[in-house]
Protein backbone atom coordinates (compact mmCIF):
# COMPACT_ATOMS: atom_id res chain seq x y z
CA UNK A 1 0.00 0.00 0.00
CA UNK A 2 1.35 3.49 -1.05
CA UNK A 3 0.15 7.00 -0.07
CA UNK A 4 -0.29 7.87 -3.50
CA UNK A 5 -2.75 4.84 -3.43
CA UNK A 6 -4.71 6.49 -0.50
CA UNK A 7 -4.92 9.76 -2.30
CA UNK A 8 -6.51 8.42 -5.36
CA UNK A 9 -8.68 6.20 -2.98
CA UNK A 10 -9.45 9.60 -1.25
CA UNK A 11 -10.07 11.75 -4.38
CA UNK A 12 -12.05 9.26 -5.71
CA UNK A 13 -14.41 8.78 -2.43
CA UNK A 14 -14.70 13.08 -2.39
CA UNK A 15 -16.05 13.45 -5.76
CA UNK A 16 -17.64 10.22 -5.53
CA UNK A 17 -17.12 9.38 -9.43
CA UNK A 18 -13.69 7.80 -10.67
CA UNK A 19 -13.57 9.49 -14.14
CA UNK A 20 -14.20 13.12 -12.07
CA UNK A 21 -11.67 12.21 -9.53
CA UNK A 22 -9.28 11.05 -12.57
CA UNK A 23 -9.85 14.18 -14.19
CA UNK A 24 -8.80 16.27 -11.39
CA UNK A 25 -5.50 14.12 -10.54
CA UNK A 26 -5.03 14.61 -14.44
CA UNK A 27 -4.87 10.90 -14.80
CA UNK A 28 -6.33 8.45 -17.34
CA UNK A 29 -9.25 7.30 -15.81
CA UNK A 30 -7.69 3.17 -16.63
CA UNK A 31 -4.46 4.13 -14.67
CA UNK A 32 -6.40 5.33 -11.23
CA UNK A 33 -9.16 2.40 -11.78
CA UNK A 34 -6.17 -0.05 -12.04
CA UNK A 35 -4.56 2.01 -8.87
CA UNK A 36 -8.11 1.22 -7.01
CA UNK A 37 -8.27 -1.95 -7.85
CA UNK A 38 -4.59 -3.16 -7.08
CA UNK A 39 -5.15 -1.06 -3.43
CA UNK A 40 -8.61 -3.05 -2.70
CA UNK A 41 -6.58 -6.75 -4.08
CA UNK A 42 -4.05 -5.75 -1.24
CA UNK A 43 -5.87 -5.32 1.23
CA UNK A 44 -8.71 -8.40 0.69
CA UNK A 45 -11.59 -6.35 0.51
CA UNK A 46 -13.48 -3.68 -1.95
CA UNK A 47 -13.42 -0.13 -1.35
CA UNK A 48 -16.17 0.89 -3.26
CA UNK A 49 -19.34 -0.33 -5.02
CA UNK A 50 -19.71 0.62 -8.61
CA UNK A 51 -22.85 2.06 -9.70
CA UNK A 52 -24.06 3.57 -12.78
CA UNK A 53 -24.02 6.84 -11.31
CA UNK A 54 -20.49 6.25 -9.98
CA UNK A 55 -18.89 4.57 -6.64
CA UNK A 56 -20.02 4.55 -3.11
CA UNK A 57 -18.08 3.27 -0.29
CA UNK A 58 -19.03 -0.35 1.04
CA UNK A 59 -19.18 -0.56 4.84
CA UNK A 60 -15.24 -2.16 5.16
CA UNK A 61 -14.63 1.01 2.70
CA UNK A 62 -15.88 3.71 4.84
CA UNK A 63 -13.62 2.20 7.88
CA UNK A 64 -10.92 1.88 5.59
CA UNK A 65 -11.13 5.43 4.61
CA UNK A 66 -11.70 7.04 7.83
CA UNK A 67 -8.36 5.32 8.69
CA UNK A 68 -6.48 6.30 5.62
CA UNK A 69 -7.56 9.83 6.00
CA UNK A 70 -6.17 10.66 9.30
CA UNK A 71 -2.89 8.20 8.03
CA UNK A 72 -2.80 10.89 5.16
CA UNK A 73 -3.63 14.09 6.87
CA UNK A 74 -0.80 13.09 9.60
CA UNK A 75 1.63 12.65 6.53
CA UNK A 76 0.45 16.26 5.01
CA UNK A 77 1.39 18.00 8.40
CA UNK A 78 4.57 16.31 8.57
CA UNK A 79 5.26 17.30 5.36
CA UNK A 80 4.06 21.04 6.03
CA UNK A 81 6.45 21.35 9.60
CA UNK A 82 9.44 20.15 7.51
CA UNK A 83 9.15 22.25 4.28
CA UNK A 84 7.77 25.62 6.68
CA UNK A 85 10.88 27.07 6.35
CA UNK A 86 9.28 30.59 7.69
CA UNK A 87 9.55 29.87 11.49
CA UNK A 88 8.60 33.99 12.51
CA UNK A 89 5.61 34.42 10.71
CA UNK A 90 2.47 33.63 12.47
CA UNK A 91 -0.01 31.63 10.60
CA UNK A 92 -3.65 32.25 10.83
CA UNK A 93 -6.25 31.07 8.30
CA UNK A 94 -9.79 30.27 8.08
CA UNK A 95 -11.73 28.20 5.54
CA UNK A 96 -15.57 29.12 4.89
CA UNK A 97 -18.77 28.25 3.23
CA UNK A 98 -18.85 31.33 0.89
CA UNK A 99 -20.63 33.84 3.34
CA UNK A 100 -19.70 37.52 3.47
CA UNK A 101 -19.95 37.83 7.29
CA UNK A 102 -17.11 35.38 7.02
CA UNK A 103 -14.46 37.31 5.17
CA UNK A 104 -16.16 40.54 6.60
CA UNK A 105 -15.25 39.10 10.36
CA UNK A 106 -11.76 38.34 8.78
CA UNK A 107 -10.95 41.74 6.88
CA UNK A 108 -11.63 43.33 10.43
CA UNK A 109 -9.00 41.04 12.22
CA UNK A 110 -6.58 40.77 10.00
CA UNK A 111 -6.90 44.45 10.75
CA UNK A 112 -5.86 44.23 14.04
CA UNK A 113 -1.88 42.62 13.11
CA UNK A 114 0.48 43.89 11.11
CA UNK A 115 0.89 41.80 8.44
CA UNK A 116 4.60 41.67 7.77
CA UNK A 117 4.56 39.14 11.00
CA UNK A 118 2.03 37.30 10.19
CA UNK A 119 0.52 35.23 7.28
CA UNK A 120 -3.37 35.11 6.35
CA UNK A 121 -5.32 32.90 4.51
CA UNK A 122 -8.65 33.32 3.51
CA UNK A 123 -10.38 30.06 1.73
CA UNK A 124 -13.85 30.24 0.42
CA UNK A 125 -14.46 26.22 -0.27
CA UNK A 126 -17.05 23.66 -0.81
CA UNK A 127 -18.39 22.50 2.68
CA UNK A 128 -15.72 19.30 2.44
CA UNK A 129 -13.08 20.90 1.97
CA UNK A 130 -13.91 23.69 4.71
CA UNK A 131 -13.86 20.17 6.92
CA UNK A 132 -10.72 18.44 5.10
CA UNK A 133 -8.44 22.20 5.69
CA UNK A 134 -9.45 22.42 9.61
CA UNK A 135 -8.59 18.28 9.93
CA UNK A 136 -5.73 19.20 8.42
CA UNK A 137 -4.30 22.13 10.28
CA UNK A 138 -4.57 24.45 6.56
CA UNK A 139 -7.15 26.73 8.57
CA UNK A 140 -7.44 27.09 12.37
CA UNK A 141 -11.20 27.87 11.59
CA UNK A 142 -13.87 26.53 9.46
CA UNK A 143 -17.17 28.45 9.23
CA UNK A 144 -20.56 26.56 8.28
CA UNK A 145 -23.91 25.56 9.13
CA UNK A 146 -25.81 23.00 10.25
CA UNK A 147 -29.59 22.16 10.11
CA UNK A 148 -32.37 19.84 11.09
CA UNK A 149 -31.79 18.30 7.58
CA UNK A 150 -28.05 18.03 7.27
CA UNK A 151 -27.15 18.11 11.13
CA UNK A 152 -26.58 14.19 11.23
CA UNK A 153 -24.64 14.06 8.37
CA UNK A 154 -22.53 16.99 9.37
CA UNK A 155 -21.59 15.71 13.30
CA UNK A 156 -20.66 12.62 11.18
CA UNK A 157 -18.13 13.99 8.63
CA UNK A 158 -16.90 16.33 11.88
CA UNK A 159 -16.70 12.77 13.77
CA UNK A 160 -14.77 11.41 11.73
CA UNK A 161 -11.97 14.17 11.63
CA UNK A 162 -11.93 14.34 15.31
CA UNK A 163 -13.42 18.21 15.22
CA UNK A 164 -16.18 20.00 17.00
CA UNK A 165 -18.88 23.00 16.13
CA UNK A 166 -19.60 25.95 17.93
CA UNK A 167 -22.83 27.48 17.55
CA UNK A 168 -22.59 31.52 16.72
CA UNK A 169 -26.45 32.30 15.50
CA UNK A 170 -29.58 31.11 14.75
CA UNK A 171 -31.82 31.98 11.65
CA UNK A 172 -34.31 31.05 9.24
CA UNK A 173 -34.42 31.27 5.62
CA UNK A 174 -33.77 33.94 3.60
CA UNK A 175 -34.20 34.84 -0.30
CA UNK A 176 -31.42 36.98 -1.49
CA UNK A 177 -31.98 38.75 -4.75
CA UNK A 178 -30.85 41.95 -7.45
CA UNK A 179 -32.31 44.85 -5.87
CA UNK A 180 -34.07 45.27 -9.36
CA UNK A 181 -35.59 41.88 -9.27
CA UNK A 182 -39.29 41.39 -10.67
CA UNK A 183 -39.94 39.71 -6.65
CA UNK A 184 -37.97 42.41 -4.45
CA UNK A 185 -41.02 44.88 -3.60
CA UNK A 186 -42.26 41.74 -1.63
CA UNK A 187 -42.09 41.32 2.48
CA UNK A 188 -41.80 37.99 2.12
CA UNK A 189 -41.78 35.06 -0.66
CA UNK A 190 -42.65 31.89 -1.16
CA UNK A 191 -42.16 28.24 -2.94
CA UNK A 192 -44.91 29.65 -5.22
CA UNK A 193 -43.16 32.94 -5.60
CA UNK A 194 -40.07 31.69 -6.26
CA UNK A 195 -40.80 28.10 -8.72
CA UNK A 196 -40.82 30.83 -12.10
CA UNK A 197 -37.23 31.66 -10.96
CA UNK A 198 -33.50 30.06 -11.05
CA UNK A 199 -31.77 28.83 -8.17
CA UNK A 200 -27.90 29.71 -7.83
CA UNK A 201 -26.49 27.12 -5.76
CA UNK A 202 -22.70 26.63 -4.85
CA UNK A 203 -21.12 23.10 -6.24
CA UNK A 204 -20.34 20.50 -3.65
CA UNK A 205 -19.00 17.22 -4.09
CA UNK A 206 -18.96 13.85 -2.73
CA UNK A 207 -21.96 10.99 -2.10
CA UNK A 208 -23.38 13.57 0.56
CA UNK A 209 -23.33 16.33 -1.35
CA UNK A 210 -26.83 17.73 -1.29
CA UNK A 211 -26.12 17.29 2.38
CA UNK A 212 -23.35 19.70 2.22
CA UNK A 213 -25.20 22.80 0.80
CA UNK A 214 -24.05 25.75 1.63
CA UNK A 215 -27.98 27.31 0.69
CA UNK A 216 -30.34 26.26 3.66
CA UNK A 217 -33.69 24.42 2.56
CA UNK A 218 -31.48 22.06 -0.02
CA UNK A 219 -34.42 19.40 1.03
CA UNK A 220 -37.08 21.09 -1.35
CA UNK A 221 -37.02 20.63 -5.06
CA UNK A 222 -37.10 24.29 -6.83
CA UNK A 223 -37.78 23.89 -10.80
CA UNK A 224 -35.38 25.57 -11.94
CA UNK A 225 -31.54 25.15 -10.89
CA UNK A 226 -28.06 26.52 -11.74
CA UNK A 227 -24.51 25.51 -9.98
CA UNK A 228 -21.78 27.84 -9.79
CA UNK A 229 -18.61 27.59 -8.10
CA UNK A 230 -17.63 31.00 -6.75
CA UNK A 231 -19.53 33.78 -5.30
CA UNK A 232 -18.91 36.67 -8.56
CA UNK A 233 -20.97 33.93 -11.06
CA UNK A 234 -23.44 33.57 -8.56
CA UNK A 235 -24.41 37.38 -8.03
CA UNK A 236 -23.77 37.95 -12.35
CA UNK A 237 -26.75 35.37 -12.74
CA UNK A 238 -28.90 37.24 -9.85
CA UNK A 239 -28.68 39.90 -12.36
CA UNK A 240 -28.53 38.55 -15.70
CA UNK A 241 -31.22 35.47 -15.44
CA UNK A 242 -33.40 37.38 -12.63
CA UNK A 243 -32.14 34.20 -10.40
CA UNK A 244 -32.07 34.02 -6.37
CA UNK A 245 -30.20 31.94 -3.75
CA UNK A 246 -31.42 31.01 -0.30
CA UNK A 247 -29.15 32.25 2.87
CA UNK A 248 -29.01 33.03 6.54
CA UNK A 249 -29.91 36.80 5.47
CA UNK A 250 -26.69 38.52 7.15
CA UNK A 251 -25.42 39.92 4.33
CA UNK A 252 -22.26 42.29 4.33
CA UNK A 253 -23.40 45.62 2.40
CA UNK A 254 -19.60 46.85 2.81
CA UNK A 255 -18.70 43.70 0.65
CA UNK A 256 -21.64 43.04 -1.64
CA UNK A 257 -22.77 46.51 -2.03
CA UNK A 258 -26.35 47.53 -2.15
CA UNK A 259 -27.30 46.04 -5.44
CA UNK A 260 -28.64 42.93 -3.49
CA UNK A 261 -31.21 42.49 -0.98
CA UNK A 262 -32.66 39.94 1.43
CA UNK A 263 -36.08 39.00 1.79
CA UNK A 264 -37.87 36.43 4.75
CA UNK A 265 -38.88 33.03 3.13
CA UNK A 266 -42.05 32.76 3.70
CA UNK A 267 -43.29 28.96 4.47
CA UNK A 268 -46.23 26.67 3.74
CA UNK A 269 -47.58 23.32 4.61
CA UNK A 270 -45.42 21.60 1.61
CA UNK A 271 -42.48 24.11 1.77
CA UNK A 272 -41.03 24.55 6.01
CA UNK A 273 -38.86 27.14 6.86
CA UNK A 274 -35.83 25.45 8.50
CA UNK A 275 -33.51 27.27 11.51
CA UNK A 276 -30.03 27.68 10.54
CA UNK A 277 -27.42 27.43 12.84
CA UNK A 278 -24.27 29.16 12.13
CA UNK A 279 -21.27 28.45 13.90
CA UNK A 280 -17.64 27.81 13.57
CA UNK A 281 -15.13 24.13 13.70
CA UNK A 282 -12.29 23.29 15.35
CA UNK A 283 -10.08 20.43 16.68
CA UNK A 284 -11.78 18.65 19.19
CA UNK A 285 -10.00 19.99 22.68
CA UNK A 286 -7.93 22.48 20.95
CA UNK A 287 -8.30 26.09 22.28
CA UNK A 288 -8.22 29.06 19.59
CA UNK A 289 -5.11 31.10 19.96
CA UNK A 290 -5.59 35.06 20.11
CA UNK A 291 -6.22 35.76 16.53
CA UNK A 292 -8.77 32.83 16.73
CA UNK A 293 -10.45 34.50 19.36
CA UNK A 294 -10.29 37.87 17.89
CA UNK A 295 -12.12 36.41 14.50
CA UNK A 296 -15.01 35.07 16.76
CA UNK A 297 -15.05 38.10 18.57
CA UNK A 298 -15.84 40.17 15.15
CA UNK A 299 -18.06 37.49 13.78
CA UNK A 300 -19.97 37.72 17.14
CA UNK A 301 -20.30 40.90 17.25
CA UNK A 302 -21.19 41.42 13.06
CA UNK A 303 -24.21 38.99 13.60
CA UNK A 304 -25.12 41.27 17.21
CA UNK A 305 -25.40 44.31 14.43
CA UNK A 306 -27.12 42.79 11.65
Amino acid sequence: MTLQQIYYALKVTDTGSISKAAESLFVSQPSLSNAILELESEIGFDIFERTNRGVRLTADGRDFISEARKLYEDYLSLEEKISNKDVHRQRFGVSAQHYSFATKAFSDTVKEYDTENYEFAMREEKTSAVIRDVAEGKSEIGVLFRSDYNKDVIKRLLDEKNLEFHSVRKTSAYVYLWKNHPLAGKESLSYDDLKDYTLITFEQEGSDSNFLAEEILSDIEFPKHIIVTDRSTSTNLMIGLLGYTLCSGIISSELNGSEFIAIPFKEDENHPNQVMEIGYIIRRGSALNEIGEEYVRNLRAYFEEN
